[in-house]
């Protein structure tokens, strides 16, 4: 991870410095790109500093616990299941008729 982030960031600054290159010669369309890589570097910075942090990764817990359903949808919801059921085994049967 840290070998990708820094060719990124390196490769940032290399093309910031071409297109200020062209941009100083007479390429009007080329200022843009001088400020768009530094940009794009600092958000690569950002975006690398979030992963090594931990605040990418989910955690363990989180994706064990199951929404709780108010006891007034409780219904609705079983109702939706039972079609979803329905649903697929009518699928299942179709092709394997098929």
């Amino acid at each position: 991870m840290h070998l990708t982030f820094g060719f990124g960031v390196v490769l940032c600054a290399l093309a910031c410095w071409f297109e200020l290159k062209r941009a100083l010669s007479g390429n009007a369309l080329s200022w843009a790109y001088v400020f768009e890589w530094p940009l794009l570097a600092c958000f690569a910075v950002y975006m690398w500093s979030h992963m090594l942090s931990g605040h990418g990764e989910t955690s363990a817990r989180a994706e064990e616990e199951v929404p709780q359903v108010s006891e007034e949808y409780q219904g609705m919801l079983t109702a939706w299941q039972a079609h979803q059921a329905r649903l697929a085994a009518s699928q299942a049967e179709g092709e394997t008729s098929a």
